[in-house]
């Protein structure tokens, strides 16, 4: 087989390398195109480019299958936990059980906030949308350590920024969801694992006892390996362009946080909330806009339901499903909103124009489900999402670095006006 692919412009023929990757799949290298020829190529939203090689997330479509650093997201989120699978997406192994335990230490060494960053909270009105205050204050944390702004600095302290980020970004969503509510912050509590202590600062309360419940902490721990890294996705690229400059860690993720807030990217979850929402609106007929769902003619649209990179299947929603069952049936939670909700997954498993049209309800739909469930706001959704995401921004970050990878900068090609001389203003 060929490693070359030929493009044939203007009388001249120019070869291109084609690589392979480690699961056969292929590219062609344009990286010198434009220097032999003056050609670029165009590809909007970049669906066909391929900015980097990587050794993080394998993701294929087509065949619904989705591994970190080689391991099925099936049997992670059956044996393994959230920390584990951080290590394992930052560090490119699973930990042995002194490494683990040494890197669960050390996030819990540092899960406090610096008191100034309370003054910060406090300049925040409760009608400050969570992400806003995520990412603000995930961007402040330069401020507070700015030996992070180092682009030079050892492996040592590239591991602390990481420990920090890991270890904090818990504390600030968990405060700017007390920030909304108007109550005061709780610390964090050392005593329980990443997953329950977020758990207890988010809704533990001052004046009364709070426990998580383990079916809660078990489903929220598989939501968040579910949602830790998903390749080169809008966010993840975003990290690693801006990381490009050789931004810090704690803006770049921040940049992360931002491109997630757009309702295309995390904000799936939510639209799904909305959508039922919607139909409990309208006096609840499922039937209705399942026949609405199905004319062509009709602008609504089903949230959470297909995927635009799994053609078939999305293989997080499989397992996320059992564990939506196990909240629901836990919690005995009686929502008319919910029940809308299992109708419409009943009716999209085994109707036939879902079925042929792979029409599956995908991770969004239940982790949805889930949040709205065990009481978590719809405006903090996405706050989750991030908080998921954080190791695959990390180990994207990361990498990106160690390969002394250059700037960030497409091309474009320009369509505006030619040259124009200036007109004065009283002459236009």
């Amino acid at each position: 087989m060929s490693s070359k692919a030929e493009l044939h412009y203007d009388g001249k023929v120019y070869e291109l390398p084609v690589i392979e990757g480690s699961e056969k799949e292929k590219a062609v290298d344009i990286s010198k195109l434009r220097a032999q020829s003056g050609l670029i190529t165009l590809d909007v939203g970049y669906k066909n480019t391929g900015a980097t090689t990587s050794e993080v997330t394998f993701l294929d479509g087509e065949k619904g299958i989705l591994r970190y650093r080689g391991y099925s997201i099936e049997e992670l989120a059956e044996k393994s936990t959230f920390l584990e699978v951080a290590y394992l997406l930052i560090h490119g192994e699973l930990p042995t059980k002194d490494q683990f335990d040494k890197w669960g230490h050390e996030i819990t060494m540092h899960t406090l906030l610096h008191e100034d960053m309370r003054k910060i909270f406090d300049g925040f009105p409760t009608s400050a949308h969570p992400m806003g205050v995520l990412s603000s204050l995930v961007s402040s944390l330069t401020a507070f350590y700015p030996e992070s702004l180092d682009p030079n600095r050892s492996p040592d302290g590239v591991n602390l920024t990481i420990t920090r980020l890991m270890a904090k970004i818990p504390t600030i969503a968990a405060w700017s969801y007390k920030n909304e509510m108007g109550h005061p912050a709780n610390y964090p509590d050392n005593s329980k694992s990443y997953v329950a202590n977020f758990l207890w600062m988010m809704f533990g309360m001052r004046t009364m006892q709070y426990e998580p419940d383990p079916v809660i902490v078990d489903a929220l721990d598989k939501l968040l390996i579910l949602h830790a890294d998903h390749e080169q996705n809008c966010s993840a690229s975003t990290v690693r362009i801006v990381g490009s400059s050789q931004a810090s860690l704690y803006v770049s993720v921040a940049a992360g946080i931002n491109a997630l807030w757009g309702r295309l990217h995390g904000g799936a979850n939510q639209a799904v909330i909305e959508m039922l929402e919607q139909i409990k609106a309208d006096g609840g007929n499922v039937d209705k806009f399942i026949a609405k769902a199905k004319d062509k003619d009709d602008p609504f649209r089903l949230m959470g339901f297909g995927h635009r990179v799994y053609k078939n299947f999305d293989p997080r929603a499989r397992i996320i499903k059992a564990a939506c069952d196990n909240v629901l049936e836990k919690l005995g939670v009686h929502d008319s909103t919910l029940e809308i909700a299992k109708k419409l997954e009943e009716v999209a498993l085994n109707d036939e124009y879902f079925v042929k049209r792979s029409l599956y309800p995908n991770v969004d739909f239940y982790s949805g489900i889930i949040y709205r469930a065990i009481g978590i706001p719809t405006d903090m959704f996405t706050v989750m999402f991030a908080l998921g995401r954080l190791p695959g921004w990390i180990a994207q970050w990361k990498e990106m670095r160690e390969e002394n990878q250059p700037i960030g900068r497409p091309r474009q090609i320009y369509t505006g006006h030619n040259l124009r001389n200036y007109v004065s203003m009283n002459e236009r």
